[in-house]
């Protein structure tokens, strides 16, 4: 095991090396073994900055193994525990080891994107979707501090300025007066902002809707759409933070991919979907405008979320190094809900 450990520990781009290669698929073996499955042919590879995915043939379906880079290895044991607090509505791992980011999936079924392609009306399929996923949001919200003991980041509203103030201060990862970076006007505009930017978390957080997990990237992708419910999957942008700034991602996918206006009455029909889960104990407006401070704030809690998938030194980087610094800018974009 100590060599299994010397080799997998080592930075993303040992991953294109033999023994590393060697060492997952003699892990990725043995734990389908546990489960009396074997490998029936060669694995299928994917490689982006944050991760390695791999899919697996076996003689019972396809797996699934991926392994984070370490800016996102938080997500290994993250679904880890949710497949126990919530085992409707996520895939259980046939293998997990947290110290190295390794996790090993069964197959999932179609994607949403999947069964929207057959025809299915979108926003009426999200209408039963993000239902389904406030209520996981709210079975784990009272073991949020499992989740951050865990190494989940925090993004917490009272957290935010603070980590505001840490990326402004990081001229890398801003890419400061290079053509794919921010220019100096927006990086004094955002500065100018912080006061103010403080006065949005401190109502957000004064709302009193516990924070929880949050996935950061819930989109048609994300999400299988089998007989038996909704299954939510590829957790590597998650944080724990205030609900409602999951609709940031989650209502831009929907009008993006339905060709839908900012002011499209289907955009605000979706968020009261998700937000009638909370019902029972807030009244409707103040929920409103929790989901409306919470879709201005998550800009800042997508641009950390690219700061640590890109947190590696392979070359690809370079590609989505724009992220950062375009999240930062979308504090100020108009927010339709």
């Amino acid at each position: 095991m100590a060599s299994l450990r010397t080799v997998t520990t080592a930075s993303t781009t040992d991953r294109s090396s033999p023994q590393w290669h060697d060492a997952a698929l003699t892990w990725v073996g043995d734990a389908l073994a546990r489960h009396g499955r074997r490998i029936t042919g060669p694995v299928q590879e994917r490689v982006r900055p944050w991760s390695l995915v791999w899919q697996v043939p076996t003689d019972a379906g396809d797996a699934w193994f991926k392994a984070n880079n370490s800016g996102t290895r938080y997500e290994t044991g993250l679904l880890a525990t949710l497949s126990r607090l919530t085992p409707d509505a996520v895939l259980h791992p046939l293998a997990v080891d947290p110290e190295l980011g390794w996790t090993l999936l069964p197959e999932g079924g179609p994607s949403l994107r999947d069964v929207l392609a057959g025809g299915d009306d979108r926003v009426a399929r999200w209408e039963r979707v993000l239902p389904a996923y406030a209520e996981l949001q709210r079975t784990v919200a009272p073991r949020a501090g499992v989740l951050l003991d865990d190494g989940v980041p925090d993004h917490r509203p009272e957290r935010l300025p603070g980590l505001l103030d840490e990326l402004l201060d990081d001229r890398e990862s801003l890419r400061l007066g290079q053509p794919d970076g921010m220019d100096a006007e927006l990086h004094e505009r955002l500065r100018a902002y912080r006061a103010e930017f403080g006065v949005l978390c401190r109502r957000l957080g004064g709302t009193g809707i516990p924070a929880t997990v949050q996935h950061d990237d819930l989109h048609d992708g994300n999400v299988f759409a089998g007989a038996d419910g909704y299954r939510f999957f590829d957790w590597g942008d998650a944080s724990v933070a205030h609900p409602f700034g999951t609709l940031l991602v989650t209502l831009r996918s929907v009008a993006h991919a339905a060709g839908l206006a900012d002011d499209d009455p289907a955009l605000p029909r979706l968020r009261d979907a998700y937000l009638e889960a909370w019902t029972d104990r807030y009244d409707r407006a103040t929920l409103r405008e929790a989901a409306h401070l919470a879709t201005r704030v998550t800009t800042v809690s997508r641009a950390l979320s690219w700061r640590r998938a890109l947190a590696t030194d392979d070359p690809a980087r370079a590609e989505y190094a724009e992220a950062v610094p375009g999240w930062l800018g979308e504090l100020f974009a108009p927010v339709p809900i």
